[in-house]
C-alpha cells in the first residue's frame, strides 16, 4: 500500500498537484479547486500536528472502525464522505498557487517527521505507518477529484 513516507510516492502525488489550475473542476462533492487546496493543507497540517483539531463525538464511537476500512486496502477513498467542520472551507477564491506550494512543502515534510503516534480528528491516535497511508489516501482522493 502507498504511504505519504516514501519519496517516490510523495514525487508522484506533487506531479499530480502541480497538474492543478485555477480551470480544474471537481468531478464531485461540492468543493472548488481553492478550497480542495486549502483542505487538504489543513490535514496535512493536522497529520503533521501543526494544528489540532478536537476530536469529533462519532469519530470516538466509529472512528477505529472506520480507519480499519480506509486503510485496509489499496482502493482509493469512497466519494462525498463529509468532513470534520474545521476542515470545512468556506472562502471561495485563493490564491490557487501559493496553497499549492503550501502543499507541496507539507507533503515533503513528512520525509523528515520522526513522530510515532499522531491525533487524528476522526480517528483518534492513530500509528506513523496509519498515518503515512491515511495522508496518501487523502491526497489521492482529492486530486482523484479533481482529475488530476
Amino acid at each position: 500500500m502507498k504511504t505519504i513516507f516514501d519519496k517516490t510516492t510523495r514525487e508522484e502525488l506533487i506531479v499530480r498537484i502541480n497538474t492543478l489550475s485555477e480551470n480544474s473542476k471537481a468531478q464531485w462533492g461540492k468543493m472548488n479547486v481553492y478550497q480542495m487546496l486549502k483542505h487538504c493543507t489543513l490535514y496535512e497540517e493536522m497529520l503533521l500536528e501543526k494544528i489540532t483539531f478536537k476530536r469529533i463525538f462519532i469519530g470516538r464511537l466509529v472512528g477505529k472502525l472506520a480507519l480499519k476500512e480506509l486503510i485496509g486496502d489499496d482502493s482509493p477513498v469512497k466519494r462525498n464522505l463529509s468532513t470534520i467542520p474545521e476542515m470545512r472551507v468556506k472562502e471561495e477564491k485563493g490564491d490557487i498557487v501559493a496553497e499549492k506550494e503550501h502543499w507541496i512543502a507539507l507533503i515533503n515534510e513528512h520525509a523528515n517527521c520522526s513522530n510515532t503516534e499522531y491525533m487524528h480528528a476522526f480517528a483518534g491516535k492513530v500509528t506513523r505507518e496509519q498515518s503515512g497511508y491515511l495522508a496518501y489516501k487523502h491526497t489521492d482522493h482529492h486530486l482523484r477529484q479533481f482529475n488530476s
